[in-house]
């Protein structure tokens, strides 16, 4: 079974705890040392567990302290970290780690080289996307039907429009290189969602321009209109200061 203990997600950091009784995976750390460990020790853990450490993109927030991870444990797409060469990965390329099969995704955002995961295991598949303005129809066939998603909800379009930033901060979350809105969030997953389906934990919820209420609210109204039945799903949102598991 695959397991997934989200320690931190939002602007303000983001890491991920991906594991089964073998196999323990990082993904991203944009929060400090001490909130790592912390996280860690929530499922028993320690920093020399990590066996393998996935970065999605370039943004600090996701980043920031990848140096506290050993450079033979670290893997991403080109230009992301500073990576050993036989550590580059390539997108839609499948790799074995350990338990794991993974297959880095593309993405859309505006960073070097953004990319998602698909992580499998046995028989199941978790999904793994953030940072993204849209999604390519490559990576929809990758990710459909999965038993479980970790997936962008970001902002709330009426709460962006409305905060006060500035307006090319704002052109820039909506832009197709920016974030997915709860609606579109909400959109891409009623097109993957399948009979496999189990759990998803909506991420990278703003602060300031959306709420778990909001975004949850937001994904029922949707999945009712298009007669979507979700009833044996699971849904959560992720959060900035307090871990959540899948």
């Amino acid at each position: 079974m695959i397991n997934l203990h989200c320690i931190a997600s939002g602007s303000k950091g983001n890491a991920s705890l991906i594991f089964d009784d073998k196999t323990l995976i990082l993904v991203d750390l944009g929060i400090t040392k001490e909130r790592l460990i912390e996280g860690l020790n929530e499922i028993g853990k320690s920093i020399e567990d990590i066996q393998f450490a996935f970065f999605t993109h370039d943004h600090s927030d996701h980043i920031k302290n990848y140096y506290f991870i050993d450079e033979n444990k670290r893997y991403a797409l080109s230009k992301t970290i500073p990576l050993k060469k036989e550590n580059v990965l390539k997108a839609y390329n499948e790799y074995t780690f350990n338990t794991f099969k993974v297959i880095p995704l593309k993405t859309s955002h505006d960073a070097s080289s953004p990319c998602g995961f698909l992580f499998i295991n046995d028989l199941e598949k978790l999904v793994y996307i953030t940072d993204t303005g849209k999604i390519d129809k490559l990576t929809l066939k990758y990710i459909n039907n999965a038993d479980y998603y970790y997936f962008e909800s970001n902002y709330n379009y009426e709460m962006l429009i409305n905060s006060g930033r500035p307006q090319i901060l704002i052109n820039r979350i909506m832009s197709n290189k920016g974030h997915l809105s709860n609606d579109i969030s909400a959109y891409y997953l009623s097109l993957l969602m399948g009979p496999n389906t189990k759990k998803v934990m909506l991420c990278h919820l703003s602060e300031e321009c959306n709420t778990e209420e909001v975004a949850l609210d937001t994904h029922y109204e949707i999945y009712n209109k298009l007669g979507i039945d979700i009833s044996n799903i699971e849904f959560k949102c992720a959060k900035q200061w307090e871990s959540v598991d899948l």
